[in-house]
């Protein structure tokens, strides 16, 4: 069995680095990475200057309760889907009082879940900067359930680091 790390590397040490120098904050909504997103961020010397926090809804209905994703939405369409990813990572910025918000939903594995194979992954970012102010992108990871929530990990990382100038 492998251990995930939760490190975000460079990628982490960028996107503090950028965030710190343009004066902005970032705050986290996570299900299938069950806050390594946040770790990773925490991870870097002088995170908590612009980490203000992290919440996990790996139960559906607590992306409803804590994030403000619709219910509607939900039902409909299940959690793993684009706009869910984009609700989230608005209701991670809106609740934790945050000027960018980061979201990671999908399914790890090691099987399907809520129709989608192992690996489908959607990462978000939300920011005034961002036309309709979210943006989220659909991923198809391959590998073991720890590599592929590293993987998103990474992605919504990079994500992050190309909104800020960062990549």
């Amino acid at each position: 069995m492998s251990t995930p790390t939760t490190t975000g590397g460079p990628a982490a040490a960028r996107v503090v680095a950028a965030l710190r120098a343009a004066g902005l904050t970032v705050a986290t909504a996570e299900s299938l990475t069950g806050g390594l997103v946040c770790a990773a961020l925490v991870d870097v010397p002088g995170a908590s200057a612009v980490v203000r926090g992290g919440l996990v809804a790996y139960a559906t209905e607590l992306k409803a309760s804590l994030l403000g994703v619709d219910a509607g939405l939900l039902a409909r369409t299940g959690p793993v889907d684009a706009e869910v990813a984009r609700q989230m990572a608005r209701g991670a910025r809106t609740r934790l009082g945050a000027d960018v918000g980061v979201a990671t939903t999908g399914v790890a594995g090691p099987g399907p879940a809520d129709g989608h194979p192992a690996g489908t992954v959607f990462v978000a970012v939300a920011a005034d900067a961002l036309p309709g102010g979210a943006a989220a992108r659909r991923l198809a990871l391959a590998g073991e359930r720890a590599r592929v929530r590293q993987a998103a990990v990474e992605e919504v990382l990079a994500d992050l680091a190309g909104l800020l100038g960062a990549a």
